[in-house]
């Protein structure tokens, strides 16, 4: 089992006051990569030289990325999976379950992935753990999927700082919402997301019912200039997504339930799916085969049954019940209830077992079997 990072209580991304990093321009070495340096000898009249410079500890800049991507390439993926993040007894990232999601995404056809998502939890991560986890997915990954890291805050500062980070370790394109519960005005939504495009690929994700402020079409519209917009995940609704595709803004479906409808009467790119964790072959077809009404109509109830409690109890209760990832779940998300157990389990028979990712029988689990961590 791969090991995981010790967070440093004492740092954290855009802090500012004592022990912080001022820029990534001046991180100092660590006393470990201090220790490891020969000691310096000054003689008379010259300056001591160490053997490895500071700037060999340096991490890249936004603009030294590994995998400089455009945003037209982003742009032409149409099956983005809002990927989950699973864990262990003790609350820890589990990444042999992790990089057997991303594999089986891959395989079924996924173009993309969304990394420390609403689906994936970020808000439950610290900053470490966020950025080692679009870092290992890039590494693992990142020659087979795009990896867009969700590296968006309320705080401007973090957000630069965070996506400034996920650019240096890699990912092909970071994901911004609007600030949420500290709102802001029409110019300071601007004024943010203005912060973040000029590092590289970005995807705006609208969504009123977490954030609590729509983001009007007059911001995405001001926004459309920069050439890193690569587009808007958008869930106010088709005639939103029907608004801005034909301003030929590229915009994908942040909605399963309306994704298909979206994508072949409205002209959405595709979607940024949450069900994909589980049906990614059927969402492939839903995506690239054309209309499917049929198709559409069978995937419904699980779409629904995803999102009868707020995103991603429904995902997690059902990868745990497949036998997938572990019926771990990091505080406050707890499992549904019996009766939406049993529910699942019989909609995975009527869609069939083998469209669901993992090769164990769906079980309805029971309340002991679930662990429910507050501390990790």
């Amino acid at each position: 089992m791969a090991a995981q990072p010790t967070a440093n209580p004492g740092v954290r991304l855009g802090w500012k006051g004592p022990g912080a990093l001022a820029s990534p321009s001046r991180l100092p070495l660590s006393r470990f990569a201090a220790a490891a340096l020969p000691p310096r000898r000054a003689s008379r009249g010259k300056f001591a030289v160490a053997a490895v410079t500071i700037d060999d500890y340096l991490p890249m800049r936004s603009t030294e990325v590994k995998n400089r991507t455009s945003a037209d390439e982003i742009k032409s993926v149409r099956l983005i999976t809002a990927v989950k993040t699973p864990y262990l007894p003790d609350g820890r990232f589990d990444l042999e379950a992790y990089d057997s999601l991303i594999n089986t995404q891959i395989n079924g056809g996924a173009e993309g992935v969304i990394v420390g998502g609403t689906t994936g939890e970020g808000h439950l991560m610290s900053w470490d753990e966020h950025i080692m986890l679009i870092g290992h997915t890039v590494n693992c990954f990142g020659t087979h999927i795009k990896v867009i890291g969700n590296t968006g805050s309320n705080s401007t500062r973090e957000a630069v700082h965070a996506t400034e980070q996920g650019f240096a370790v890699g990912m092909h394109a970071a994901l911004h919402v609007n600030p949420y519960y500290g709102k802001t005005s029409t110019a300071g939504l601007i004024a943010h997301f203005g912060e973040v495009l000029p590092m590289g690929p970005t995807i705006i994700y609208n969504v009123p019912g977490r954030t609590g402020q729509d983001i009007p079409p007059s911001v995405i519209e001001a926004l459309s200039g920069y050439s890193n917009m690569a587009g808007v995940k958008e869930c106010v609704g088709h005639e939103r997504v029907k608004c801005y595709t034909d301003k030929g803004i590229t915009i994908w479906s942040g909605n399963d339930d309306e994704c298909h409808d979206s994508r072949w009467k409205h002209g959405a790119t595709g979607v940024i799916s949450v069900a994909s964790n589980l049906v990614p072959g059927l969402m492939h077809s839903l995506m690239f085969e054309g209309e499917n009404a049929a198709l559409n109509e069978k995937l419904l109830p699980l779409m629904k049954w995803l999102f009868c409690e707020p995103n991603p109890i429904g995902l997690n209760t059902a990868l745990a019940q497949l036998g997938v990832v572990r019926p771990v779940f990091r505080l406050p998300y707890a499992p549904l209830s019996l009766e939406r157990r049993i529910e699942f389990v019989r909609i995975v028979e009527a869609i069939g077992r083998e469209n669901f990712v993992g090769q164990k029988e769906a079980r309805v689990l029971d309340d002991d079997d679930f662990v429910l961590i507050s501390r990790y």
